[in-house]
């Protein structure tokens, strides 16, 4: 694709765009452990307090990736818990009983 056609937005707009916090964004990079990969899906800017903008059509679909893997991971650790007999939890692991 054209890089003149291509949709990169500073942090505010891309947050908007792809529905998320800006913080979440940064926090989605590949420097902070995330899946968004420096001069691929986002790219600094000239100096420290210039914006980071984001291709925001590359940041959908790494989310969208990551989102599945996550799901696929889940559904794995039910099963395995399942299988060992662990109970069911709903997020949160029951209170110990007082004593």
């Amino acid at each position: 694709m054209n890089s003149i056609t291509e949709t990169w937005l500073p942090t505010p707009a891309a947050a908007v765009a792809l529905g998320c916090s800006q913080s979440h964004l940064k926090r989605s990079r590949d420097t902070d452990g995330g899946p968004l990969e420096g001069g691929i899906d986002y790219c600094l800017g000239s100096s420290s307090n210039a914006p980071i903008t984001w291709h925001v059509e590359r940041c959908r679909a790494k989310f969208h990736t990551a989102g599945l893997l996550a799901r696929k991971a889940n559904a794995v650790l039910r099963a395995e818990q399942e299988v060992l007999g662990f109970p069911r939890f709903c997020g949160q692991l029951p209170r110990k009983p007082a004593h």
